[in-house]
């Protein structure tokens, strides 16, 4: 590969006055050296990436870039302009502008250059030299590093904080994303590091500034899915765990990113591997992208079931049989809102799988695999293969796409391969395995456990909800309350009776941990912390929300003597639950969707049961705790 600069992409004297003629003039130079084929193809991909976000950064810099198919190898131009230019930094226009090129779909490569390129910017030593540079050469020898002017540090120089930026996510979006995030502001507050979290939560997410993302020294995923844009941190120290680890040992991470850092910069991981770091195993890999999946489909589930169940409220059962409000809705008529609730929420439904499938994929192989799984997705659905058929054709789809990605291609073809070659390929795989191999097996399979659901009763169905609800409490929102959760919400995929009674249960079970820790805290507050007391407070609103991490503080102070007591009262709550019939369609809400649960009086008196069982047994042990100690001294 050539260098990534030479004196003939160095123009000290750059005459253009707006950030287009900056970059057409700058580009000139690199199609000059045939490092771009398309001036102009080129420079429309410039300006889409521009139009995303201003690449403006304080301190007079400008760093327009993109990945362009009209470029055929990594190169960085430099231009210095007297007056400045406009590249939407907030504190005026750029003297310093650098023009980043990229092949397309050479992620790594542009965010490396990007990455090296920031850390420099924050030298003023090193920029104050290229602002007193006389000469091309000199200046494209300082950029790339071996010129007089010292290249930045793979510390963090010594008179600033150490920088930090993190992403934070749990599959529901809910509280563990959040938890982690405070977590990790504290943690870094009291170590003296300087941090901006991305939270990738239930209610979208705000990016973190591609500026502040080049700046950090280092880099801190607290995940159970995949993270959105993962690239974006390509080339930089990472420090990857799940969202857990956040939450709990958040102090140890940030001195972890920090040894990282010290010790040098690593290779940048490929999207295949892009939930784990390169110690976890196959069954770790796996969990993510599935819960990557479940976390994209759990919105359509909420907006579909909710929507399906004021429909029945409003119309009664009979509502699924009325006519499309396309042609036929009455503005006066209760039964046509009920109509027209019912069929958008069938509607919602009707993307459950495909998204399901398609956004495993997407864990799997990034964008990529989002079209191949989809339509295998679609497969599924149309074959009768269901919810279980998503999970498979997910898995077939990022494993398709990723084996296509590691194969050597010409250069001429890399340009085409994300948006003709890789689609087109990867489809008729996964079509083909999904209609004509796999597919009439997992449809088989899909009818059964339907059936098995569907004709849940008695012993049977009081032992499966004891059962999820011990799931539901053991790890308080980690995998194994994660693989419950997502086992009621596909069923909500291809609903039956069995499948909402199972979410009911799963529901009422998790609402147990919060609600009996917070009842303990009140009833026998002298056995708790005054922070716990606190947090019990909180718990109220958490449990009845459905967030069943409102018993995280409690659990990881005290265990032996949290966990137990509330696996035992979410059995009980999840029983009872069953054994009432008690149904559910929306997957969250907690309280707030009673009016809409099947049989809402015995379901609250299954969650009380739950809760006086678990707060009891908490207060029971932590009661005896004194007389051990003593004991035991």
């Amino acid at each position: 590969m050539s260098e990534l600069i030479t004196a003939e992409l160095v123009d000290l004297d750059l005459s253009a006055d707006t950030k287009e003629a900056a970059a057409r003039s700058l580009a000139v130079r690199m199609r000059a050296l045939g490092r771009v084929t398309d001036l102009d193809g080129f420079l429309a991909d410039v300006a889409a990436r521009e139009a995303q976000m201003p690449t403006g950064l304080d301190g007079g810099i400008g760093i327009p870039h993109c990945r362009s198919a009209h470029v055929t190898e990594p190169t960085l131009a430099f231009g210095r302009s007297a007056p400045g230019i406009d590249f939407g930094a907030p504190d005026g226009p750029a003297d310093l502008v650098f023009l980043i090129a990229a092949p397309s779909g050479a992620d790594d490569d542009h965010l490396t250059i990007l990455s090296s390129l920031a850390r420099q910017l924050m030298d003023e030593e090193f920029t104050g030299a290229l602002r007193a540079a006389t000469d091309e050469a000199g200046a494209a020898a300082l950029i790339r590093g071996d010129g007089t002017a010292p290249a930045a540090a793979a510390d963090a120089p010594a008179d600033r904080p150490f920088r930090i930026v993190a992403v934070t996510s749990c599959p529901t979006g809910i509280a563990h994303t959040y938890l982690a995030a405070e977590a990790l502001e504290r943690a870094a507050k009291d170590a003296g590091v300087g941090i901006a979290v991305e939270t990738q939560g239930s209610a979208g997410f705000t990016r973190l500034d591609p500026g502040v993302i080049a700046a950090a020294d280092g880099v801190i995923l607290a995940h159970d899915v995949e993270v959105r844009d993962r690239d974006r941190f390509a080339g930089k120290p990472v420090v990857d765990v799940g969202v857990k680890a956040g939450v709990n040992r958040a102090a140890e991470l940030v001195a972890e990113v920090r040894e990282k850092a010290a010790a040098g910069p690593r290779p940048a991981t490929v999207p295949m591997d892009g939930g784990a770091e390169e110690g976890d195993g196959f069954v770790t890999r796996l969990r993510k992208w599935l819960m990557t999946g479940v976390s994209y489909m759990v919105p359509f589930v909420a907006a579909g079931g909710l929507l399906i169940a004021l429909a029945f409220a409003i119309g009664g059962y009979e509502v699924d049989k009325a006519p499309s409000v396309a042609k036929h809705f009455v503005w006066t008529e209760s039964m046509s809102w009920a109509a027209l609730f019912f069929q958008t929420g069938g509607a919602a439904f009707g993307f459950l799988v495909a998204v399901l499938a398609g956004f495993i994929a997407y864990g799997m192989a990034d964008r990529p695999g989002l079209v191949p799984g989809f339509v295998g997705g679609a497969i599924a659905v149309t074959i009768g293969a269901g919810f279980l058929g998503g999970l498979i054709a997910g898995l077939v789809a990022g494993a398709v796409v990723t084996a296509i990605r590691r194969v050597d291609v010409p250069a001429v073809l890399r340009g085409i391969m994300p948006v003709v070659v890789i689609p087109l390929l990867s489809s008729a795989v996964v079509g083909f395995l999904m209609f004509l191999v796999i597919g009439k097996p997992l449809a088989s399979l899909q009818s059964a456990l339907t059936g098995w659901l569907g004709g849940l009763s008695g012993t049977n169905a009081v032992l499966l909800g004891a059962l999820l609800g011990l799931m539901m409490c053991f790890d308080l929102g980690g995998p194994l309350n994660k693989v419950a959760y997502a086992f009621a919400v596909g069923g909500l995929a291809d609903p039956n009776d069995g499948s909402l009674k199972v979410m009911a249960a799963v529901m009422a079970a998790g609402m147990v941990p919060p609600l009996a820790l917070a009842l303990a805290t009140a009833v026998r507050g002298r056995l708790f912390t005054r922070a716990e007391r606190e947090n019990g407070k909180a718990a109220w609103v958490l449990g009845a929300s459905f967030i069943t991490e409102g018993a995280i503080p409690f659990a990881a102070a005290d265990p032996l003597r949290v966990i137990p007591p509330a696996m035992a009262g979410g059995a009980v709550t999840g029983a009872l639950s069953m054994a009432f019939g008690c149904t559910l369609r929306a997957p969250h809400g907690g309280v707030f969707v009673v009016p809409l649960i099947g049989r809402a009086l015995p379901y609250l008196g299954a969650v009380a049961a739950g809760v006086l069982v678990a707060a009891g047994l908490v207060v029971l042990l932590k009661e005896r705790r004194a007389p051990l100690a003593a004991k035991a001294g």
